[in-house]
């Protein structure tokens, strides 16, 4: 589906909204554009309009006292109203005369000596002619006074009217813009749970959260400014290009030149302004990532004074941004207000050129009322067509993080499901497993092995051995190339990936708390996770001793990662939160390896009571924390090297001895 239609098909969730704001919008543009023909009928029918045919009549309303005679309109004359002698008021230069007698010819007036001499062409026509005085003048006005009043009060009436509409249009275009954005943030951010583990493998956060934060923004002034900015200008150009054809059709034909070259210029601009955007929106994400990269590691940034490197690093970056940025503005430079100027400057030419043309024959020449309209629609199209002109960067840049944005969210996800599952007995087995994280390369190779219900099986050997590797497989995160996993007998990959997590618990190297509280860090706002067994949960890894002096208990507040709280609170917390949801099997990756002694201590007399009945899985490069295990696997180069109880190993004399041994000779000399 091509990017134009996805992003219709979320301004049609919100149609509703955007339909009623539309008609909103013609109806405002409809009473705005009214404006103009209001004027050219103030102009021609009543400023202008005293040039009209006169006759002679009795006194009524709208009739004009001259000298002793009364005078009215022809076209204000009630049908059957007697009329005498039809007489006449012109402009001749900057003077008004009455004309006592019909006159039948129209041309070039001068008046002088009492005599109004009219030429048209080769043929000229004297007529005897008074001249009106001001008073004189205004009284053949005052019948004029009250229809230009209330001409007058329609058009602000209209004005206000369209003000009117105008904020709804805007207010309902605005909040189906923020709808559209505000769905699209919650569908992206609803995918990105759903993609597997080894999306983010090569994909550093920043650009995540740059699709999700920076793109989508971009993506909301497209609805917000850009497609309300389309709208609202296509309609009053639509409608100003009617009112000129109700004017005049042959001006208002010329007037189209105008859309084939405002059609040809955003073809060009386009072409251009999207391989830019594409670089400066690729950058921009380059340079989020560095930045959280940067903030992640400041500490090893600053400890091995990389401060200069970091610095060169994002000027490349930066720099990069900034030449793009550059030819961006050069190319819109073009725009906005010089190809408008251009263009306006071409109409009025022609506009020019047209009245020009026919100002030689004067019968032809349109009326004034005509021409002050066509000049008021002429301006105001600019108006739009420059609207329009200035959101062309805004276009092309939603467009680009459109491409971005659905981009990632073509991304294949795993299916969520809300399939329940009894209860594992935690029977596990590994039957000829191969797995490798990029193809070709394989990390585990014939991996083999079984764990019954609620043994311990450790996982030793060297970094890269493979060992998180077959945590990562027990979870799912990633599928085996070859070979099989069952759990209880089932394979793991006839189970969706949701359903097969819901009896299992995790303590990683690393523990990453949420910010909330210590609480809520265990429970992870699970409804089914109470209060009690929240507090259970910490009881049994023996947190109360270490958490007893916080002022606010279990309730403490968490920031961001933790970083507050010691790497032994942390695990801790970590430890009671895969208890508290009653794992059938529970994996250990390092889980000790960042604890001081004494909360070793505490864990290791925790673990003996809370493993039995679970299958638990420990990786450890301490030896001496497993010496219990059921079971020890020794990994290497992705192979089960040697199996067996600490006892077996350590009769084996092989890897496993030699690495205990080494430990040991290491604590010793640490004494």
């Amino acid at each position: 589906m091509s990017l134009g239609k996805r992003l219709v098909q979320y301004a049609l969730l919100y149609k509703g909204i955007i339909i009623a704001a539309l008609l909103m919008l013609s109806v405002s543009v409809g009473a705005e554009l009214a404006g103009p023909f209001i004027a050219k009928r103030m102009i021609d029918h009543h400023i202008l309009g005293i040039e009209s045919k006169w006759y002679e009549t009795e006194k009524s309303s709208e009739s004009v006292l001259y000298k002793g005679h009364y005078y009215k309109r022809g076209d204000y004359l009630s049908p059957g109203e007697k009329k005498g002698n039809e007489v006449h008021v012109f402009q001749a230069g900057k003077d008004f005369v009455f004309v006592p007698k019909a006159v039948d010819m129209d041309g070039d007036k001068k008046y002088k000596n009492g005599y109004l001499t009219i030429e048209k062409g080769n043929i000229v026509k004297r007529f005897k002619a008074d001249k009106l005085t001001m008073d004189q003048l205004l009284n053949f006005y005052n019948p004029e006074v009250p229809k230009l009043m209330k001409l007058f009060g329609i058009y602000l009436g209209l004005l206000l009217f369209a003000s009117i509409f105008q904020y709804g249009q805007h207010y309902y275009l605005q909040t189906a813009a923020n709808r559209v954005i505000q769905r699209m943030r919650m569908d992206i951010f609803r995918h990105i749970q759903r993609l597997p583990i080894s999306y983010f493998d090569n994909l550093p956060a920043g650009k995540v959260v740059a699709r999700i934060t920076n793109d989508t923004e971009a993506i909301r002034e497209l609805y917000v400014n850009v497609l309300a900015n389309f709208f609202t200008s296509g309609i009053y150009i639509i409608g100003i290009y009617i009112a000129l054809f109700i004017l005049d059709v042959k001006l208002a034909l010329i007037c189209l030149i105008l859309v084939p070259v405002l059609l040809i210029w955003i073809f060009f601009y386009r072409k251009y302004a999207s391989k830019y955007n594409h670089v400066i929106r690729s950058k921009i994400s380059e340079i989020n990532a560095i930045i959280n990269e940067s903030i992640q590691g400041m500490n090893i940034i600053q400890a091995f004074r990389r401060e200069e490197k970091s610095k060169q690093e994002f000027d490349e970056l930066n720099e990069t941004h900034f030449s793009y940025q550059n030819k961006m503005l050069s190319l819109n430079a073009l725009t906005s207000h010089n190809l408008v100027g251009v263009l306006r400057n071409i109409t009025f030419v022609a506009f020019i050129w047209y009245f020009g043309k026919g100002s030689i024959g004067v019968g032809s020449f349109v009326t004034l009322g005509v021409l002050y309209a066509f000049v008021d629609y002429i301006n105001r199209l600019f108006q739009p067509v420059q609207g329009i002109v200035n959101q062309l960067a805004n276009l092309e840049q939603a467009l680009v993080a459109g491409e971005r944005v659905f981009k990632l969210i073509d991304e294949d996800g795993v299916p969520v499901s809300d399939d329940k599952i009894k209860r594992y007995k935690g029977d596990v087995k590994f039957e000829h497993v191969y797995f490798g994280y990029k193809d070709g390369a394989h990390v585990l190779k014939d991996i083999s092995f079984e764990a019954k219900q609620g043994e311990t099986v450790a996982l030793v050997g060297h970094t890269g051995s493979g060992k998180s590797s077959i945590i990562n497989l027990l979870f799912r995160f990633y599928d085996p190339n070859e070979g099989k996993i069952t759990i209880d007998g089932q394979n793991t990959v006839d189970i969706p990936h949701q359903t097969i997590r819901e009896h299992m618990g995790i303590v990683l190297q690393d523990p990453y708390l949420f910010t909330g509280t210590l609480a809520s860090n265990v429970s992870l706002d699970d409804p089914r996770i109470s209060r009690d067994i929240v507090e259970k949960a910490l009881k049994d890894v023996g947190a109360e001793t270490v958490f007893k002096n916080l002022e606010n208990g279990y309730d403490e507040p968490v920031i961001e990662k933790g970083s507050t709280l010691s790497s032994g609170q942390r695990q801790l917390i970590s430890f009671a939160r895969a208890l508290a949801f009653n794992p059938a099997i529970l994996i250990l990756d390092e889980a000790t390896s960042s604890i001081d002694t004494e909360t070793e201590s505490i864990i290791q007399n925790a673990m003996e009571v809370l493993k039995k009945g679970r299958t638990t899985f420990i990786i450890a490069h301490r030896l001496s924390t497993i010496k219990n295990a059921d079971q020890i696997l020794v990994l290497d180069r992705g192979r089960i090297v040697e199996r067996g109880n600490h006892e077996e190993l350590m009769n084996l004399k092989g890897r496993y001895y030699q690495m205990y041994e080494l430990q040991q000779g290491k604590k010793e000399q640490a004494s």
